[in-house]
């Protein structure tokens, strides 16, 4: 994570169709102020887009209305509104801003990673003057016991991270799994899904296909129950949703 602190809103911000339709919906106001706040918590976070308390403690609804002051109904109605409009992802209980990259400056965030580039080869620079300072060591004094090279036991760590990194599922076992849990997820429009994001949640990695897909799986079943609610709410109050 970089030391950045802030969010990048849009003047046009309230001409989003999105927002709009926020608007004409019961306690409108009250969902784009904790739209505001959660980009800002997002924000206050600085990990690629993701809101939680703590990396091991991640926001449940209840915590979120404690955070922003607000009934833990409309906070509930909310997240599920955003999910819906696919402004935020939820998966292993931990809430990801989607398209993060638009709420950030991206020059100023391209000045901070050359920092950092440089840093690290600086970093490096040194790191080898070390290694060749132990080797003229070891030419003088044949005898002493030193430790193995840091760098070969970095490639050591890399091959141990490398075999758990996480690898993308075929069609045929998110199929298994969902057959397994006896859902309706569909499959094929799963890997899809996925793929063409680069199996990421945001800017961030996805650890647990199995975990998203049961996030998929209550988002169906939310759905299904958001549809009827949704129904009920354009005929009082004729909203028509793209």
């Amino acid at each position: 994570m970089s030391d950045v602190k802030w969010i990048k809103l849009s003047t046009d911000i309230f001409d989003n169709r999105k927002i709009r339709q926020i608007e004409k919906m019961p306690d409108g106001d009250a969902i784009i102020v904790i739209w505001l706040k959660l980009l800002i918590l997002a924000g206050d976070v600085n990990d690629g887009g993701l809101v939680y308390f703590t990396k091991d403690i991640p926001y449940t609804d209840q915590l979120l209305a404690t955070q922003f002051d607000r009934p833990l109904a409309t906070v509930q109605f909310a997240l599920r509104t955003f999910e819906s409009f696919s402004m935020i992802e939820i998966v292993d209980d931990v809430i990801c801003v989607s398209n993060w990259e638009k709420y950030q400056n991206v020059e100023s965030l391209e000045r901070i990673r050359e920092q950092t580039r440089k840093r690290v080869a600086k970093h490096r620079e040194l790191k080898k003057l070390e290694a060749c300072n132990v080797t003229e060591t070891l030419r003088n004094a044949p005898d002493i016991d030193i430790e193995e090279d840091k760098e070969v036991e970095k490639e050591k760590e890399h091959s141990i991270s490398d075999k758990k990194r996480f690898k993308p599922p075929t069609v045929e076992e998110v199929r298994a799994y969902c057959e397994e849990r006896q859902n309706s997820v569909d499959a094929q429009h799963f890997v899809d899904y996925y793929e063409a994001r680069d199996w990421k949640l945001g800017k961030v990695k996805m650890k647990s296909w199995q975990a998203a897909v049961r996030t998929w799986e209550r988002n169906d079943n939310a759905s299904s129950s958001n549809n009827r609610s949704a129904e009920k709410s354009t005929k009082q109050w004729n909203i028509h949703y793209d």
